[in-house]
């Protein structure tokens, strides 16, 4: 969750890393704070600041606090409040080692008695503080840096990755990676780390993912890369895409904004994306062709707005491939018992391919000897190398925590692949991957016209009234029931509302209490007939109760239109794909409320962007 910047080399490490901190500030706006080891006198220096980096930067404005080896931190509070004292970095006592991190010590509490007892004293809630404390305990009985990393890697537990600076040896950054990202740029005297290539991408392109349960020894003229057994490693960097990993608003008044308008091109590019994979799917996705002949069950695992995705997506694949779907949180999935799964595949979604709970499930599935395949939008994230196989969204780099064009991306993706596995099995004929391509062709004419129709008047009429209401009812039936649930969740990460979702179908067995005109009621139609008769009687109901009723319906669908107090009529599409043609304006309704709060809508308290501890 937390941003982690790292530099070494002949220039000043305090602007890169600032610079790239803000690249990586949708990981974590708690705390932030940056260290350095001084050049002339081999010292270590510090500043922190409680608040968004701006903070840290404002502090730091005038100070001489500087040198050509330094590392910074954003933070996402796991352990202790957003205090400057929780702020990261973390010392020794006698403040010459410096440690930031991301994840979480599991066994902080068994090394943190174990140091009171040897005398050690905390200042900080963290867990982080233990790892300074460590390094500290161990140098004073050992010499040698790879020695000194060694012993303390051995002790620590959990999910973590964090960098050290050390007063003893200032010509080093130690990377240590153990189940959460971090990554070093390479270059000709100079070194970058970071939790996200993004850091510094303007910088290199050559970067290595560290491996699991590995440490590396950073210099200015190069990187040594060990296992947590201490054995040397090889590596071979890989050469990334730095324009993708690049955005800038571009006009927009929010990321979260610019995102929301970027889906039709999304769309379009998902299209031309599949274009290529049609003669060559499987050998992307690293199951064979017999696999899919045999699919008889897929299992989706997933967290927040991927398992939307993926709720929406088990409807392809059950009405166009006649295969059972399952849609797991990972969270809760991880915990499972795994056997009886013969001709089944397992699907992970992760907007960055790094999320904890579901990076977690997908190595306890593979421990078990079963198929994983995952849809992830970064190419170089460990979802995608862990993977058996893995299919990339089309999204491209998404800024905003509040999660957008990742959505539609997902489920357009999934909607072509129900159909190109169909065609596998001899369910469609080869016509229909073209017809399947053209639907979302133009549904992404469909998703833009219907967003600039009614853009001016959520902003300037309809958002100024419903911010005015701080609870919400949410209501679906059937395929448009995970969109009712997305659309919940986004209301209540940008404007802190709060929101019920219910099964339309379950109004009436006990949520109808709540029905009153101070709580609106938003209602998701569907292009199913019968599904819709049953949504006109949910409306009924509510209206019965003096409810207010925020509709998004269909054109044609006059009985529904005619209940509302406010409508968004959508054009009609392929019924499998009306969640998606409701979408855009989904999002713009909950992007105005927010705007009109007055919230922070690209970073939303407590939230972050990639969600790397479980």
């Amino acid at each position: 969750m937390c941003g982690i910047v790292g530099y070494v080399g002949r220039g000043s490490s305090r602007a890169f890393v600032m610079s790239g901190l803000e690249h990586l500030e949708y990981r974590g706006y708690d705390s932030a704070g940056f260290a350095c080891i001084e050049s002339a006198s081999g010292k270590l220096l510090f500043a922190k600041a409680v608040g968004s980096l701006h903070s840290l930067v404002r502090k730091l404005d005038g100070s001489s606090i500087d040198g050509s080896v330094g590392v910074g931190h954003t933070r996402w509070a796991t352990h202790g409040a957003a205090t400057e004292l929780n702020a990261h970095p973390h010392f020794s006592a006698d403040k010459t080692i410096s440690v930031v991190h991301n994840g979480i010590i599991e066994n902080y509490g068994v090394l943190k008695q174990r140091l009171i007892q040897q005398g050690y004293s905390f200042s900080s809630e963290t867990d982080t503080e233990v790892i300074a404390h460590l390094f500290d305990e161990v140098m004073q009985r050992m010499s040698g840096l790879e020695q000194v990393v060694q012993a303390v890697v051995e002790q620590l537990q959990g999910a973590f990755a964090c960098v050290v600076l050390l007063e003893r040896y200032p010509d080093y950054l130690v990377a240590i990676r153990r189940r959460s990202p971090l990554c070093i740029g390479l270059s000709s005297g100079q070194q970058f780390v970071a939790s996200d290539a993004a850091a510094f991408a303007e910088h290199t392109r050559d970067v290595l993912f560290m491996p699991d349960s590995s440490y590396a020894l950073v210099e200015r003229a190069g990187v040594r890369l060990f296992s947590f057994a201490g054995l040397p490693l090889d590596y071979v960097p890989m050469r990334v895409d730095a324009q993708w990993l690049r955005s800038t608003k571009e006009g927009f008044e929010h990321f979260m904004l610019k995102e929301i308008y970027e889906q039709k091109r999304v769309l379009q590019e998902t299209v031309a994306f599949c274009s290529t994979l049609s003669q060559d799917a499987w050998k992307q996705t690293g199951f064979s062709a017999e696999v899919v002949h045999d699919l008889r069950e897929l299992f989706f695992v997933a967290c927040g707005t991927s398992a939307h995705a993926a709720q929406i997506a088990a409807f392809f694949f059950e009405q166009i491939d006649q295969i059972r779907v399952s849609v797991e949180l990972a969270s809760e999935f991880r915990h499972r018992a795994l056997f009886g799964f013969d001709h089944s595949v397992f699907v992970f979604l992760s907007q960055s391919g790094e999320t904890a709970d579901t990076l977690e499930s997908l190595r306890a599935v593979h421990e078990a000897g079963l198929r994983t395949f995952s849809l992830v939008n970064v190419p170089q994230s460990t979802m995608a190398r862990e993977s058996d196989g893995h299919l990339l969204t089309q999204a491209k780099r998404e800024v905003s925590v509040a999660s957008t064009k990742s959505f539609t991306s997902q489920v357009a993706l999934l909607y072509w692949l129900a159909f190109r596995i169909a065609y596998e099995k001899g369910l469609v004929p080869q016509d229909a991957l073209a017809e399947c391509q053209q639907d979302l062709l133009v549904l992404a004419e469909v998703f833009e016209e219907v967003m600039e129709r009614y853009d001016s008047f959520i902003a300037h009429d309809w958002a100024p009234r419903y911010a005015a209401y701080e609870k919400f009812i949410f209501l679906g039936r059937q395929i448009s029931y995970p969109l009712a649930r997305e659309a919940a969740l986004k209301l209540k990460e940008i404007a802190y509302c709060f929101v019920d979702c219910y099964q339309a179908g379950e109004l009436k067995h006990g949520p109808i209490a709540l029905v009153e005109p101070r709580v609106p009621v938003f209602l998701f139609s569907v292009l199913d007939e019968g599904v819709y008769r049953k949504l006109i009687g949910s409306a009924q109901e509510v209206k019965a109760r003096e409810g207010r009723l925020v509709i998004f319906a269909f054109e044609g669908q006059d009985e529904l239109i005619a209940l509302a107090d406010d409508v968004f009529i959508i054009p009609h599409v392929k019924p499998l794909l009306g969640p998606l043609a409701m979408t855009g304006i989904m999002q713009l309704c909950t992007y105005h409320i927010a705007r009109v709060l007055g919230h922070s809508i690209d970073k939303p308290r407590n939230l972050a962007k990639s969600v790397t501890v479980e």
